[in-house]
């Protein structure tokens, strides 16, 4: 932890399903808290520095989506985005939480759009940081090959594929086409951060691609237009979903955008959440 950070507690709510896992800091604080809603196929830990810092100054809750990290299994094989979308307002409502700022990475985006426009008059400002928007052919190709069922066997071959799984992602996009055409411009994360997350995909390794399928899926092209609620539309530099950035834009004319500098440093952390916390204080 650093100066720059607080103390993030963590606990269970029971939903139908069983139970959502969060992270949340700040608690004590009163006002609109801030939701926010991870990136597959970890959970809400990725989001730590992110929640430490922005929980400075607010409350801030951040789940496991069903089928990651903590949280139980979802529902079904092959549910839909907006299933997800009204667990977590299930998790929330479980938690006495009725109206909330709302932050949302890569399948988390997609949950939190669908939240967005089922019931906007929840959220009072939104934050889409990093969303995809791909072809039908890429969509197609990636529902085969980008979040395969993982097979657990008494050789710990599972151990194998999801610690090459997790950091193949920093080193090709899609990850499972490895060649120089497909090599992203990044460098490794510490040792210490992609073991993190291995170990979070680990626990969920019997479901971790249910939701990470359905975002997948998730066909944003009709849905986009039909957020109303303020939004920031936010991608760091570095993300793949960069590539997307400005189709996206042209969905939601009405969206404030930011390239931001993620979070891949303290620096950067520092500078994201100034950003983002300049728009979430608006009046």
């Amino acid at each position: 932890m650093t100066s720059t950070s607080v103390s993030i507690r963590r606990g269970f709510v029971e939903v139908t399903e069983g139970q959502v896992h969060y992270r949340t800091a700040g608690w004590h604080r009163s006002g609109i808290p801030l939701v926010m809603l991870h990136p597959s196929p970890g959970s809400a830990k990725m989001l730590e520095p992110l929640i430490g810092a922005l929980g400075q100054k607010r409350r801030v809750i951040a789940t496991d989506t069903l089928g990651n990290g903590d949280s139980s299994a979802p529902a079904g094989e092959k549910p839909p985005i907006i299933y997800f979308a009204d667990a977590h307002l299930r998790a929330l409502d479980a938690m006495g939480i009725e109206r909330f700022d709302l932050y949302g990475s890569h399948t988390g985006a997609n949950i939190a759009c669908e939240i967005a426009i089922e019931h906007p008059g929840r959220v009072r400002r939104l934050i889409l940081d990093g969303i995809s928007l791909y072809t039908a052919e890429e969509r197609a190709d990636m529902l085969v090959n980008y979040a395969p069922d993982v097979i657990i066997d008494q050789n710990g071959t599972q151990l194998h594929w999801i610690w090459h799984f997790v950091r193949d992602v920093y080193l090709f996009w899609p990850w499972y086409r490895r060649q120089a055409a497909n090599r992203r411009s990044l460098s490794l994360p510490d040792a210490d951060e992609l073991h993190d997350k291995v170990v979070e995909v680990l626990k969920a390794a019997r479901t971790y691609h249910i939701p990470y399928r359905a975002a997948i899926g998730y066909d944003k092209e009709p849905r986009l237009p039909l957020v109303r609620v303020p939004t920031l539309l936010a991608c760091a530099r570095t993300d793949m979903f960069m590539e997307y950035f400005e189709r996206v834009r042209a969905l939601m004319p009405e969206a404030e955008p930011a390239v931001t500098a993620g979070a891949g440093s303290p620096a950067a952390v520092a500078e994201t959440v100034g950003r983002f916390s300049e728009f979430l204080e608006r009046s």
